[in-house]
């Protein structure tokens, strides 16, 4: 069981949880416009342009294609990492560092929600 004095009150993890559900929230748009920026690249009525413009046109859009695939990557695993937060704050484990079980400060958390290192810790893998 967890000493009550090295872990966040019940009402500070429901201000985090409050956090985290909208940064949840606008991540997840924020994917589906990613996902719909990928969709709408597919065509892009170049057909009638010149071959050489059409070439660096797909060449930009294999790019694209990439920078595209890379983000929502990156975005997927902020939402996952968001939602292993609230499961945390679930179990009253939140804010908790994992390397040297001492709570992790809140404006830490505010920046970053989903930490599972203090700053301490973090300095520690360098």
């Amino acid at each position: 069981m967890i000493d009550e004095r090295v872990r966040y009150s019940d009402a500070d993890l429901q201000e985090f949880k409050m956090l985290i559900q909208e940064k949840i929230d606008k991540a997840e748009k924020d994917l589906v416009l990613i996902n719909e920026s990928f969709l709408n690249n597919q065509n892009n009525g170049t057909d009638d342009t010149s071959p050489t413009f059409k070439a660096f046109e797909e060449g930009a859009e294999t790019l694209s294609k990439e920078q595209n695939a890379i983000l929502a990557g990156r975005q997927e695993k902020f939402i996952r990492d968001l939602k292993n937060a609230l499961i945390r704050i679930e179990n009253k484990t939140y804010g908790i560092c994992r390397v040297t079980g001492k709570l992790i400060p809140k404006d830490r958390l505010k920046a970053v929600p989903h930490a599972t290192l203090s700053i301490e810790a973090k300095n520690m893998q360098k």
